[in-house]
């Protein structure tokens, strides 16, 4: 097992696996811009490995460079595969060599994510994990429902949510967590609780408010990795955040062991990053990128375009107003609850939007 973090490591890791395998190389990709990686899977494929690449549908802004990627592949003999669209996203990064090695990442193969954010990746050769990476690769590639063999790969929406709230409710003392924002209500509840019960808790990021209480630091780089740590033994890291909509509406994969060293490695980037954060200076680069008003129309677009239904917002919205303390309603009662969860739903995807445009327009490293 091996712990990769970022910035730091490159993607050296990621290059030397492809020039190294013998067989096969098999790649899920949500953004791409890393020309030496490119190259080491075209490379892969002229000396007669197969290289099997299985490419999300869309992401926000970036589905042109999608395609133009695609396209480049096929013309270097590699087999792409398109990720169904039956779910909101398909968020997750992985890559198999061999069918012996599987590399875990909780960061995108591009400049900003691998040269200039928080991130990381975990590395198996576990043959249990690799061939239940394995079986969600071809799943995912012919389109086929997906079900986990082992609790260790953690994947939404099959099973995160149970595996998840199962990790956090097993912290005795001390809990760790990397995510940009925490806002499911159920996580929450069982992060509160556990502090309730004198867990250790600290949260590097961003929190909900029915969060507030709970010890956070927003960090001054970058944030792009989503990762645990409990009481200095079991690790779980992935491309899913403690939000409803990773957990329970797009394919996010993680991972999920038990290896003291690693843990210990993961703790100490933590204890380094949450010292920084209480004395942070620099500024956060997604705000920073709101004075382009270029970026900021190609996010807002991005957003018109993603938001959900707005029926679906304003049931939510309601359903929470009727199961409200007293359960009467008054129409000012209905309409500020749903004026509040609108805004709300804006302001989130606006936010998620500038990141993703911020990403997409990024010079090619």
């Amino acid at each position: 097992m091996k712990l990769i973090i970022q910035p730091g490591a490159g993607s050296t890791d990621v290059v030397d696996a492809i020039n190294s395998a013998a067989k096969t190389i098999e790649i899920v990709i949500f953004r791409f811009d890393r020309r030496e990686i490119e190259a080491a899977l075209k490379a892969a494929a002229a000396r007669g490995v197969f290289v099997h690449a299985l490419v999300t549908y869309r992401n926000r802004g970036g589905e042109k460079s999608l395609r133009k990627l695609e396209m480049r592949l096929l013309e270097a003999g590699v087999t792409v595969a398109r990720t169904s669209d039956d779910l909101l996203r398909y968020h997750d990064k992985f890559m198999i060599k061999d069918r012996q090695e599987f590399f875990l990442l909780s960061f995108n193969f591009t400049a900003i994510d691998i040269d200039h954010s928080r991130s990381f990746a975990l590395v198996s050769d576990d043959p249990r994990i690799v061939r239940e990476a394995g079986h969600l690769f071809e799943a995912d590639c012919t389109r086929q429902p997906f079900t986990p063999q082992t609790d260790s790969l953690v994947v939404s929406p099959v099973n995160a949510r149970r595996r998840l709230a199962d990790f956090i409710e097993g912290a005795r003392e001390e809990l760790l967590i990397y995510d940009p924002k925490v806002s499911d209500p159920q996580m929450i509840r069982l992060l509160k609780q556990q502090s309730a019960k004198g867990v250790k808790l600290r949260v590097i990021g961003r929190m909900g408010k029915a969060g507030s209480g709970l010890a956070v630091q927003k960090l001054p780089m970058r944030l792009h990795c989503r990762a645990m740590v409990r009481d200095g033994v079991d690790v779980f890291i992935g491309s899913q955040s403690l939000r409803e909509e990773e957990l329970d509406k797009r394919r996010e994969v993680g991972l999920i062991v038990s290896d003291a060293a690693i843990a210990e490695s993961l703790r100490a980037t933590f204890d380094t990053d949450w010292n920084s954060a209480a004395d942070k200076t620099a500024p956060d680069p997604v705000e920073d990128h709101l004075a382009s008003s270029k970026k900021f129309k190609k996010a807002v677009k991005a957003l018109v375009k993603d938001l959900p239904p707005l029926s679906d917002v304003v049931k939510e919205a309601v359903q929470q107003a009727a199961e409200s303390p007293g359960n009467t309603l008054s129409s000012n009662e209905v309409r500020e609850t749903v004026k509040e969860a609108v805004k709300e739903a804006v302001k989130e995807g606006i936010k998620e939007a500038v990141k993703d445009a911020v990403e997409e327009t990024e010079p090619i490293g």
